[in-house]
């Protein structure tokens, strides 16, 4: 073993680090423990590279000397994690015209040529960056010399060490380029991130007998089920068998030749390496090879590549073969990977031709042809026909149309918007503040600048994961639940120790929750159940009414609607508590604002025009945010807040009557003063005292307050007083602790956190030193008057990892989540419980 402070010489027993030399380093020497046939090898760590970066050479001539004489050598990158990157692989360093000649009389001169002019390509357009034109074509090594002279002014170098200082030289500076910085700082990289280099004799796949190279892996990328995938390349090199057309496969195959066919003791060998590395390196692992006169050289090993289906399977796999403990088989999944198992997503293979990019504002993907209305979506909707909701911005009255479409597209809003709730909510990808795109809802077009005009009726694709607007229809993988999926849930409740409810506004968007297992609803937006076309009507006629009577008797007509929604609700959730937030949106919000709806909403209510738009334009606000909405509406116009609490009460004895006992939570929504809550809770108290005396039938309920303003939370000492739970609504506590509209935030978001004024979009994670410190008041001072005092969470920051672990290091009971988060939620609060617990320790020692 031979060890300098500039390399390491890669053995079982050196001084080889992960946070030293890199993933790649320490892997290969996993694999010569496990006595693995892998050629000798040498590490360069991080210090030595950052030194060749600033133009300080290793002992170049102790590293050839290494190796030996007119040896080839590889260079392969070697970052502390392999998400990280690095510059690609270098093969055949050494080249020259001593050893092309050698390599002629042993391997044939085909062999010598290919290998020769392959190198001194690679080194002229990797190595030296020059035109790639100059080397393509058929071409032999004199003229590509010849090439490279006249391109450099200086003949091609024949010396081992001056080639291996360029390659070291232009690997380690592309590390420290901009573009790599940027990439890899993007998959959680520190800005000082080090590269590792390892430094490799090369075993000559082009020789003669049984020779070549393959990368194999025995689990299946797509699905993670035991699968031999791969390719062998006869003479080949590298990983150049999953890209040459004469590649082979591993297995014995009908489709065509095999390696097995002529070497089966070498497929067998590969098995059993496989078989050895997944219980000894503990996962699946995929494998680089080459084959030299029937001999067997295993040249890398790196984690198979997997989908978020193949990640679960794989972890749930290895847990249940107890090869790694179940507890680590949950803290090895990133939470977000489940949205790729959730939703529909575009096929990794399928081509993609990206128009423009938004906000990813909800994952998953879908095609179908453009609707720019929502009575246009439900219209497609009807005829069988896919569509895509394309608008300037949703608001309530498009909700019928986001129900009826596959997937959502907005010019402007950001995560938090209208859209992006909603989306989230019923499972759709939603793609927002695209603000390239030149929408005309008049001549119903859709312009993206350089490219082309989109009208209704054809056909894009929204990405809703990574944020793009495609082109056409893309090849897509469906979802995939139940299997290990199902397991790694049940896992997960065992794990977690804080609860996880689900956002559900509909009965639909309640079974969704429960085939995700749920511990109870923790916000149902009641205003979402009025948007029915019916319902609509009613509605528009209790804004209109000019007195209470009139009031009344439209609301009248709205009661057994609201009590049939809460009934379906609580026989789906079986027991389980819902939270039923009380109406609030601002009234003009169910109002049409164009000609054409004031016009079509006179003829219903029989009203004049002039009389119509006069009442719709007397209710617009100038901030409706900040206006008459939620619990301000219930103190002045209360019959509105008593007709859902009588719903709520009477759904409550019907159900009761046929089943577990209810208990609902009523949840007073925009709250800010303590006056505010008591008068709610008298009018709701007596609402109930009428129902239960009616009815003959005793029930309890819950009543809280679900804190969304800054004051709420800095005096929730008060509110806690009258309040059983305090909720705490972040999308809005966020944008009025900030002075933001999440809708308009995302015209220059990007640029703030580009420029670090916030570290992250404070409407995509929560804002832990501002909006956490309010909440912290909150807990703190609503739990000092009322011990017993339950706290939540239930906005859209609810489903990230970091809200979760803050939420339960605060000591809140739980949070409330959009459907298609639970699992993100649940998982990610699992890894939290796990992670405040040390992880079994069944690691072989000796890896």
């Amino acid at each position: 073993m031979l060890t300098t402070p500039d390399f390491t010489e890669i053995t079982a027993n050196a001084d080889v680090r992960k946070t030293r030399h890199g993933n790649r380093a320490k892997c290969l020497q996993r694999l010569i423990r496990l006595d693995l046939p892998v050629p000798q090898t040498a590490a360069l760590s991080f210090d030595t590279v950052r030194a060749i970066a600033d133009g300080r050479m290793p002992d170049l001539e102790a590293l050839v000397g290494l190796f030996g004489e007119n040896t080839l050598l590889s260079v392969r990158s070697s970052s502390e994690t392999p998400d990280w990157g690095g510059p690609g692989t270098i093969l055949n360093i050494g080249m020259s015209d001593n050893v092309a000649e050698h390599l002629s009389e042993t391997h044939g001169p085909d062999v010598a040529n290919a290998a020769y002019t392959a190198f001194i390509r690679t080194y002229a357009v990797e190595v030296h960056r020059l035109d790639a034109d100059a080397f393509e074509g058929p071409i032999t090594p004199r003229l590509a010399k010849d090439a490279y002279e006249s391109e450099m002014d200086e003949p091609f170098p024949q010396d081992s060490a001056t080639q291996l200082a360029e390659v070291l030289r232009a690997m380690a500076r592309a590390w420290e380029g901009t573009t790599a910085r940027l990439l890899r700082q993007a998959q959680g990289a520190p800005a000082d991130a080090g590269l590792g280099l390892v430094v490799q004799k090369m075993a000559l796949g082009p020789a003669r007998g049984v020779s070549g190279a393959g990368v194999v892996q025995f689990v299946s990328s797509e699905t993670g089920e035991a699968q031999v995938t791969g390719r062998y390349l006869p003479r080949g090199q590298g990983r150049q068998a999953l890209t040459e057309g004469a590649a082979q496969y591993i297995e014995t195959d009908d489709r065509g030749p095999a390696l097995e066919d002529a070497a089966p003791e070498v497929v067998q060998a590969l098995r059993d390496a496989a078989a050895l590395m997944r219980t000894r390196l503990r996962e699946e692992m995929q494998t680089e090879f080459t084959l030299m006169d029937g001999e067997l050289f295993i040249l890398d090993a790196v984690r198979a590549p997997r989908s978020a289906r193949a990640e679960v399977a794989i972890a749930v796999a290895l847990a249940e073969d107890k090869v790694i403990p179940r507890e680590e088989a949950l803290t090895r999944i990133p939470p977000f990977t489940l949205n790729g198992l959730l939703h529909r997503q575009i096929s990794a293979d399928a081509e993609r031709d990206v128009l423009t990019s938004g906000v990813p504002a909800a994952p998953g993907a879908a095609s179908g042809r453009i609707a720019f209305t929502a009575a246009t979506a439900q219209a497609m909707a009807a005829q069988g026909e896919p569509c895509i909701l394309v608008r300037r911005e949703t608001s309530p009255e498009d909700i019928r149309g986001m129900h009826a479409a596959q997937a959502i597209l907005t010019e402007r809003g950001g995560a938090t918007s209208h859209a992006a709730v909603i989306a989230r909510g019923l499972g759709l990808p939603c793609v927002a503040g695209a603000t390239r795109l030149q929408l005309d809802m008049r001549k119903k077009t859709l312009t993206v600048p350089g490219r082309k005009v989109f009208h209704e009726g054809d056909v894009i694709t929204i990405d809703g994961t990574l944020g793009e607007v495609l082109a056409g229809r893309t090849e897509m993988v469906e979802p995939a639940l139940g299997g290990a999926f199902a397991t790694l849930m049940d896992w997960s409740d065992e794990a977690r120790d804080i609860g996880i409810r689900a956002n559900a506004d509909t009965p639909e968007d309640a079974a969704m929750a429960q085939r995700f297992g749920v511990d109870g609803i923790g916000l149902c937006r009641t205003e979402h159940m009025f948007f029915d076309a019916n319902r609509m009507t009613v509605m528009r006629e209790m804004i209109f009414a000019e007195n209470a009577p009139d009031r009344q008797a439209a609301l009248d007509r709205l009661l057994p609607m609201q009590r049939a929604d809460f009934i379906e609700l609580f026989k789906l959730m079986k027991g389980q508590t819902v939270t039923i937030r009380l109406f609030d949106p601002p009234l003009h919000e169910f109002l049409p604002t164009d000609r054409e709806g004031i016009r079509a909403l006179a003829d219903a209510l029989d009203l004049p025009v002039s009389r119509v738009a006069s009442r719709v334009e007397s209710l617009q606000e100038y901030n409706p945010m900040l206006g008459l909405r939620g619990v301000r509406l219930g103190v002045t116009i209360p019959e509105i807040y008593e007709m859902q609490a009588r719903a709520i009460f009477e759904a409550t004895i019907k159900v009761t009557k046929k089943g577990a006992p209810i208990e609902p939570e009523i949840m007073i929504p925009l709250v800010s003063a303590k006056k505010e809550v008591e008068l709610v809770k008298a009018r709701v108290d007596a609402i109930a005292a009428e129902v239960a005396a009616k009815s003959g039938q005793d029930f309890t309920y819950r009543l809280g307050v679900m804190v969304e303003t800054p004051r709420a939370a800095l005096r929730a000492g008060e509110i806690a007083e009258s309040s059983a739970f305090l909720s705490f609504g972040t999308n809005d506590l966020t944008q009025m602790t900030y002075g933001l509209s999440r809708d308009d935030a995302g015209r220059f978001m990007s640029a703030y956190v580009q420029q670090g004024v916030f570290a992250e979009d404070p409407f995509r994670e929560m804002d832990i030193d501002g909006v956490g410190e309010l909440l912290l008041l909150g807990a703190e001072r609503g739990r000092a008057v009322r011990p017993d005092l339950t706290l939540a969470l239930c906005g859209e920051h609810g489903g990230h990892p970091d809200a979760i672990a803050f939420c339960r290091k605060a000591g809140f009971n739980y949070v409330s989540v959009s459907p298609f988060r639970v699992p993100v939620a649940k998982l990610a609060a699992a890894q939290i419980s796990i992670k405040d617990k040390a992880l079994p320790e069944d690691a072989d020692p000796s890896l």
